[in-house]
């Protein structure tokens, strides 16, 4: 038999076989991923010092404290092209060469560990999954820098990153990574913990300086700016999380390599929190240049069957929606700029034909509103005024010259606030009012196109109701009048537009209209 298969012309031998060693949704999820910050993810033990040498851990300190210099160090930096991955993305070799340069017999180094945003986890899971990657990427900037000081300031909400930070930097002192002539060499370096007490504001430079000094967190005016004149008046290099853990395989691998990720002007990758309606959550470690569209399809899966994706919400309370008709747009710095939006620290919320866009920029001006720190009048009381209106117009009180007043106090905020908190706030109401302008028109004449808003709806029951009365079993104020087999009727007066008749009933005949 085998004779006649190999003796048949027709026949072609395989070069290879194909075999799906992973669900097909955990193969989408992961081979659009490339890992650097998160590299090896899943098989480190974070408490584990000797496995995360074996994998190459200080692999590029030592490389750093033996061939390179300082300015060698930010060259490689800057030859990257790696830029701060909290939100602004400055150039960080630029934001190290004016440390370097800033006279000082003292200098510090501070990771800025206050992760904010509402969804947004990146940070959290870095320092408490890959501490010491973290750490040493901060002794290198330390050492490029010229300082002696490193601080972790970490919000007190996350006690399990500071319980593994905290073993971790016992476990690199004990073992000559931290200390006095760390690895043999002249240079010396000292770690310290500083706990934030959650306040948004708090992630801003200046505003986190004056809380490491026990102060309250309040932004002050830049310039001068922390690398001339930040903690205690001494030159200052911070960085967030996630840009300090990119540093270790810059040196290790070199910055060509990390520079051949990416966009012309955005390189390397980016770590995002996916959340929203999206089939598959989580957190995930893209290239710069990636599309939304691919992130929210292919990696996320996109939305639930039966609903149309809407939007997403980049970068938090200081991002903006971007709709998905430019859902094509590049995840860059630039990219998302040109359409409205930042990157910011990495959020990113997928928003589907169930969401209200006034009501999701309801919900990101309270929060800031409520982490305003208050310095500011624009900010203090344009985002309270802000707040006003939406919330008027998600009651169904809204007015035609709202959405004017919208516009005008955003400006006046963008323009006059004191600190990035205030100077973004705005976006989430600039963007969904530039790209979902009928949602705001139509709840100005008292209607929700989402059917979102409570106080601009109501429940009916259809026709086909086959009256089995379970609709009316759910309601908790008894608005349902029912008759076994007949047709119910809501008592809108009573209902209280809590969605259980909705979502109980069988045969799908309660409506929202």
């Amino acid at each position: 038999m085998l004779e006649k298969i190999f003796q048949d012309d027709a026949w072609e031998p395989v070069d290879r076989f194909s075999i799906h060693v992973r669900d097909e949704p955990v193969s989408a999820f992961l081979s659009r991923q490339i890992h650097i910050a998160t590299e090896h993810g899943g098989t480190l033990n974070p408490f584990d010092l000797e496995e995360y040498i074996h994998h190459q851990g200080f692999a590029a300190l030592r490389k750093c404290l033996e061939s390179y210099t300082p300015a060698q160090i930010i060259d490689q930096i800057a030859e990257s092209g790696l830029r701060g991955r909290g939100g602004a993305g400055f150039h960080s070799a630029t934001k190290w060469r004016k440390v370097r340069e800033s006279p000082g017999e003292i200098k510090y180094v501070i990771c800025n560990g206050d992760e904010g945003d509402p969804g947004a986890f990146m940070d959290r899971m870095l320092l408490e999954s890959f501490p010491f990657r973290v750490i040493e990427g901060m002794i290198i900037a330390a050492y490029a820098v010229g300082a002696s000081e490193a601080i972790f300031y970490v919000r007190a909400e996350y006690p399990l990153a500071l319980k593994v930070l905290r073993r971790a930097l016992a476990l690199c002192e004990g073992n000559g990574y931290i200390g006095g002539n760390i690895l043999g060499s002249d240079y010396s370096i000292h770690f310290h913990i500083a706990e934030g007490a959650g306040a948004f504001v708090s992630g801003e430079e200046t505003a986190l300086l004056a809380s490491v000094e026990g102060k309250r967190s309040i932004p002050r005016i830049r310039p001068p700016y922390p690398a001339e004149k930040g903690l205690w008046d001494q030159p200052t290099l911070i960085n967030n999380v996630e840009t300090y853990s990119l540093v270790p395989w810059i040196l290790r691998e070199g910055a060509e390599s990390f520079a051949a990720l990416g966009t012309a002007t955005s390189k390397g990758t980016k770590v995002f929190a996916l959340a929203g309606k999206v089939k598959r959550g989580g957190l995930i470690e893209v290239p710069m240049g990636i599309t939304i569209r691919e992130v929210v399809n292919e990696i996320g899966g996109g939305v639930a069957d039966g609903r149309q994706f809407k939007a997403v919400q980049v970068g938090g309370p200081s991002g903006g929606c971007v709709p998905a008709a430019l859902a094509d747009t590049p995840i860059d710095f630039e990219a998302l700029q040109s359409i409205g939006a930042i990157m910011g620290s990495g959020g990113l919320v997928v928003l589907d034909d169930t969401d209200c866009m006034v009501d999701i920029s309801r919900y990101f001006l309270q929060f800031t509103q409520n982490e305003s720190c208050g310095k500011c009048t624009l900010c203090r009381i344009g985002s309270k005024r802000m707040l006003e209106i939406v919330t008027r117009l998600c009651e169904g009180k809204g007015r035609p010259q709202d959405i004017g007043i919208l516009e005008e106090l955003s400006a006046g905020m963008k323009a006059a606030s004191f600190c990035g908190l205030g100077k973004t706030a705005p976006n989430p109401v600039l963007t969904s009012l530039r790209y979902f302008r009928e949602e705001y028109l139509a709840h100005v004449e008292g209607r929700c196109p989402a059917g979102k808003c409570k106080a601009l709806i109501r429940y009916r029951i259809e026709d086909h109701c086959i009256g089995c009365t379970i609709c009316a079993q759910h309601c908790p104020v008894g608005a349902i009048h029912s008759i076994p087999y007949q047709l119910h009727t809501i008592d809108d007066s009573l209902c209280v537009r809590c969605d259980m008749c909705r979502s109980a009933c069988p045969e799908k005949a309660v409506k929202v209209v």
